[in-house]
């Protein structure tokens, strides 16, 4: 079975904990995603996850309150518990701490915490999806070649 490395998308949209929301929201505009993950950057090119905000998070904090948008940034309103991943762990572990944890996006991590992907519970359904779909035709093809093999 695979494990959430394999699957995660690793083409992560991330920005700094100081970027304002209105930047945060052109960048979720321009690269067609509802998540962008908050992180220190160290030495340049290692990105350590901090929290992740949603686009659903700009509207309820910033936007229904009417609150500044060019003036907010994404460190004020992200979640401040962050749920991370390890790329080895296995699919059903990233489900059970997903469903465990009540978070429906999660960065994954190196074992030493850097950022190399993103899961979201859309591609886990999709995944799992395909899963049983496999299992479906193996049950099928089992039956033809029972068939076939007792006549």
């Amino acid at each position: 079975m695979a494990s959430i490395g394999d699957i995660c998308n690793r083409e992560v949209v991330t920005t700094a904990a100081d970027t304002s929301v209105l930047a945060a929201a052109q960048l979720l505009r321009h690269h067609h995603v509802g998540s962008i993950v908050v992180c220190d950057q160290l030495d340049g090119n290692r990105r350590i996850p901090l929290g992740i905000v949603a686009d659903r998070d700009i509207v309820v904090e910033v936007v229904a309150p009417e609150a500044r948008a060019d003036v907010i940034t994404v460190g004020d309103i992200m979640g401040r518990e962050l749920v991370t991943a390890r790329e080895s762990d296995s699919v059903v572990q990233t489900l059970d701490a997903m469903r465990f944890k009540g978070v429906r996006r999660m960065p994954i991590v190196t074992g030493d915490g850097q950022l190399v992907g993103i899961v979201a519970i859309d591609d886990l359904l999709g995944h799992v999806a395909d899963e049983l779909n496999d299992i479906a035709k193996t049950i099928a093809r089992e039956r033809s070649h029972e068939a076939a093999t007792r006549k």
